[in-house]
């Protein structure tokens, strides 16, 4: 194969992957966990894709999910989207999403895909993910309810999935280390 076609091919191929994992984020947003405080995969696909495609890559796949969601795309949870999900109150978490995907690609650089390196960035992506959507919520809230405490604000919006999360971020890491190799295994 000629390098210009091996250069299609590698850029056709990331493409793919891209939208693939894009899809996998959809999919992930319209599970929906029942219990006390209901929750979805959607971080668990965020993890997923930065964990298996890397960071360049699994941020352009949150980057790509996003955008869809914005121009309507109803990827988001409970087969939402649009502008309006994403200027709304838990729309700093969507936004979060990339800012997770960011952590995971700078982390990646910094330090390389090991194990540990992988799991303690999914774990500063979270943290990362956590305090846009806070500050966006509060700032939404307040514009919209009145003031609100970020006592409050972490009650409902962080402290409730922390324990969910991080089984997310647990399941995210065994899965990345063996999907991984597989998919630099096809080419």
């Amino acid at each position: 194969m000629s390098e210009a076609k091996s250069i299609q091919f590698s850029r056709t191929r990331d493409i793919a992957y891209i939208a693939v994992f894009a899809v996998v984020i959809a999919v992930c947003s319209w599970i929906s966990i029942p219990t006390v405080v209901p929750f979805t995969l959607q971080t668990f696909g965020v993890f997923l894709a930065a964990g298996v495609l890397g960071g360049r890559r699994g941020t352009l796949a949150v980057l790509v999910y996003i955008l869809l969601g914005a121009a309507g795309v109803p990827v988001f949870a409970g087969f939402s989207g649009g502008v309006g999900v994403l200027a709304g109150q838990t729309g700093g978490y969507i936004a979060g999403f990339l800012f997770s995907a960011l952590v995971m690609w700078g982390m990646e650089r910094f330090a390389g895909r090991g194990k540990w390196v992988q799991i303690i960035s999914m774990i500063l992506g979270l943290a990362a993910c956590y305090a846009v959507g806070t500050v966006w919520f509060m700032a939404v809230y307040t514009r919209s309810t009145g003031a609100v405490g970020l006592g409050a604000v972490l009650g409902w919006c962080v402290i409730p999935f922390i324990i969910p999360d991080l089984v997310k971020i647990v399941l995210a890491a065994v899965l990345s280390r063996r999907l991984a190799p597989a998919l630099r295994n096809l080419g």
